[in-house]
């Protein structure tokens, strides 16, 4: 890859997700937070936000700081309680450093806390995506730390690469970049074999490529290399380009925009449509959505299905599940997440989303499938895009 290609990826992508390593952030002799380096960072995001990018940071550290102010020993002799402990004590301080180093540039940070299994869960994979959009919408910059106060496999398996995939996913990003201690894949352990050489693109992980990956990390952190090419499969599947680059330089955005070593992953289809081809094929239906004619030809339009285009609601459902959508001559049109359980689906169906306040008693939200959560079939599309003359109340043109 050229430089030119490998900073294109990251200049011009328009939602970006920074994944930092515990390593980067915490210094291993004293368990002090490396604020100069922090703010290098942070004008690297400053000038990613001044050209119009939205940035979200996945940060490890709250343990590593904990622990060590604790007077605990590393994080991989700390019994479950201790890790957890830890981390209730350090992210209060990486927290406050995060939201230092931003504000130097009138950066506003929201932390926000989750577990892989936040991601997994549809519904809580529903909020957690409302909710990160939101704060990106009012201009803040999320700052996600894995919840480990309350996790349990995951703080003694786990790692802070596989959660920034996810997230990436989940927020429809074009860019995932891993800040680490080592800067890309190489043939080889290159502390080991002075011969081993920096791969700078992965277009498939195959096998040979799997086989390239050691287990070693640092005493600072759990990942290794193969937890990052599981992140990588998992951002790429979804859509996402991954980058993994040396962290522990100044300003390490300007150095993998400027072409320093660096391997990247590359994604081949848009985020949208990764989301679409797992909404229509790995998630099992739990229910029937049946929608009028005009619905139907709307949808078909790209628009998102409103509770007025509902004809008939069918099975029990929670809110997130997946739903099959058919017209009323029982054609399936396409599948997608529900953001109503059944018996408040059927109690808006028919109803104009100005209603649903008072026929649900609080404020849900105006779509019943928003269009970025529908996965149509090809066949409905062209069927109901060749039917002319019908009404489209049923339907919106819904913003991303």
């Amino acid at each position: 890859m050229t430089t030119a290609t490998s900073g294109t990826l990251l200049v011009n992508g328009s939602r970006i997700v920074i994944k930092i390593g515990s390593a980067l952030l915490v210094d291993a002799a004293t368990g002090k937070l490396r604020e100069n380096w922090l703010a290098t960072l942070a004008e690297d995001v400053a000038r990613l936000r001044a050209r119009g990018q939205q940035v979200i940071v996945v940060s490890s550290g709250a343990i590593a700081v904990g622990s060590k102010a604790l007077g605990l020993g590393p994080r991989n002799t700390l019994a479950l309680e201790e890790s957890q402990a830890a981390a209730a004590f350090g992210q209060i301080g990486l927290a406050r450093a995060y939201q230092q180093a931003m504000e130097r540039h009138d950066i506003r940070i929201a932390q926000v806390l989750l577990t892989l299994g936040d991601t997994e869960r549809r519904r809580a994979y529903l909020n957690a995506r409302s909710t990160l959009t939101k704060l990106l919408d009012f201009g803040l910059v999320p700052v996600v730390n894995e919840n480990d106060t309350v996790a349990t496999t995951e703080i003694r398996y786990g790692d802070n690469d596989r959660l920034s995939a996810r997230v990436a996913s989940m927020v429809d990003a074009d860019c995932l970049v891993l800040l680490s201690d080592v800067d890309g894949l190489y043939t080889d352990d290159p502390t080991r074999n002075p011969d081993a050489k920096l791969i700078p693109q992965v277009d498939a992980i195959t096998p040979d490529i799997e086989a390239m990956a050691g287990t070693a990390g640092t005493d600072m952190s759990t990942g290794g290399m193969v937890t990052k090419l599981e992140a990588a499969r998992i951002a790429t599947e979804a859509g996402v380009h991954m980058v993994i680059a040396k962290g522990a330089v100044d300003h390490p955005l300007s150095a993998i925009e400027a072409g320093g070593n660096a391997t990247w992953f590359m994604a081949h289809d848009t985020p949208v449509v990764a989301r679409k081809r797992w909404i229509s094929g790995a998630l099992q239906p739990a229910g029937t959505i049946v929608v009028d004619a005009g619905a139907a030809r709307a949808l078909s339009q790209g628009r998102s299905l409103l509770p007025a285009g509902v004809s008939a609601v069918r099975g029990r459902f929670d809110r997130g599940d997946a739903v099959i959508v058919k017209d009323q001559a029982g054609t399936e049109l396409g599948r997608g997440l529900i953001a109503y359980a059944s018996d408040d689906a059927a109690r808006i169906a028919g109803h104009k989303s100005g209603e649903i306040e008072a026929l649900l008693g609080y404020r849900g939200r105006d779509e019943m499938i928003h269009r970025d959560h529908l996965a149509l079939n090809r066949a409905a599309k062209r069927t109901h895009n060749a039917e002319a003359g019908q009404s489209t109340a049923g339907a919106q043109t819904s913003e991303t």
